[in-house]
């Protein structure tokens, strides 16, 4: 039985700093119950690469100790965080985030907390925390200081793929205030998704231990609902298809899939190199030899990277990552998650002679 798992009843019976949630109308959840919704959660996976991948070395770097184990976040929380997600020294593998990571008292005590960006937030009922973590590794102004300087559509060998990381939800919950996406110049980007009083926050949408979308809470406003994707309450065509009743998330893939052939046909036509994409091979865009618009299992290599980028396709392949990588984008900010979309479908149609189609901006 992993280590965390076997300690985790004890730290519960012995109590820690608790964090405000929600739901305080519900019964408390008794210490087992806990134990069971954590267990069940990722953050308990010991056997996941997110707590395996550095076992050969016997000990995590600083630049991922943070966010991959207890004692490296703990550290974390309680330093002044001048470097953003970076400690000073590496820690010990082994661990996972456990009770003592969020219930830490320098965590329960967080007001705000530095994003990638430079920017800072804070959200509500202990969610703060979550932020530390689910923020991403890069902002738009990593783009920006990559391209600084150069001829957007000129192919670059200083350039490479900038990846966000992963699951980076509270950079699109808190849009333009956390500047989590690249934002194109000239344009407004929505901020915080406020939501609606008391479904504003990571816990007050997740459970707090099992991070599951706890859906009643969701079916008490949008009633019937199944699927969070088919949920909806604008009346705007975004896509221009003429359809306002498919589900936001349905028109968010949609035009996410269409920003992926728009780069496709950018890598080939103004790059001069066809380019792929694979959603779980790191470093994600792979040159297409074949340019068949797919990374086949040969190509999905990180010696095959794609290398002919632009300024302007990189800004696209950024975003079109963001979006990607966070799979409640739709619900967790769905003006932001469109802006970012939609903007760098036109930024590429530029060098393009695209038809993007009628698409309207939030």
């Amino acid at each position: 039985m992993p280590r965390a798992a076997i300690l985790l009843p004890a730290l519960l019976i012995s109590g820690w700093p608790a964090l405000p949630l929600s739901a305080q109308e519900a019964p408390d959840p008794t210490p087992e119950q806990i134990v069971e919704d954590w267990l069940a959660s990722s953050h308990a996976d010991a056997m996941s690469e997110a707590f395996r991948h550095w076992d050969a070395e016997g000990e995590i770097p600083g630049a991922c100790a943070a966010c991959h184990s207890t004692p490296g976040f703990v550290d974390y929380v309680a330093s002044t965080m001048t470097t953003v997600g970076v400690i000073d020294h590496p820690v010990r593998i082994g661990t996972v985030i456990e009770c003592t990571t969020c219930h830490d008292p320098a965590a329960a005590a967080l007001q705000s907390v530095p994003f990638p960006s430079g920017q800072s937030a804070s959200l509500d009922n202990g969610s703060t925390v979550c932020a530390v973590c689910h923020q991403g590794r890069a902002s738009g102004a990593s783009v920006d200081a990559a391209v600084s300087g150069m001829e957007p559509d000129t192919v670059s060998a200083d350039l490479g793929f900038i990846n966000i990381h992963y699951a980076a939800a509270a950079a699109t919950l808190m849009g333009a205030d956390a500047g989590g996406g690249y934002e194109y110049e000239g344009k407004s980007y929505a901020g915080r998704f406020t939501h609606v009083p008391d479904l504003s926050d990571c816990t007050s949408c997740h459970g707090p231990h099992d991070t599951a979308v706890e859906m009643e809470d969701c079916t008490s406003c949008h009633a019937g609902a199944e699927d969070l994707r088919a949920i909806r309450m604008s009346p705007t065509d975004f896509d221009g298809d003429g359809d306002t009743s498919e589900g936001i998330g349905v028109v968010t893939a949609q035009i996410h899939d269409q920003l992926l052939a728009a780069i496709l046909r950018y890598g080939a036509e103004v790059a001069g190199t066809p380019i792929a994409y694979a959603e779980g091979s790191y470093p994600y865009f792979f040159a297409d030899p074949n340019a068949d618009g797919r990374a086949d299992a040969d190509e999905a290599s990180y010696d095959n990277r794609y290398a002919a980028w632009t300024p302007r396709l990189l800004r696209a392949a950024y975003n079109y990552q963001f979006v990607a990588k966070d799979g409640g984008a739709y619900a967790h900010n769905p003006h932001y998650t469109l802006q970012l979309l939609i903007d760098s479908l036109q930024d590429l149609a530029e060098a393009l002679p695209e038809d993007i189609g009628d698409l309207t901006r939030p």
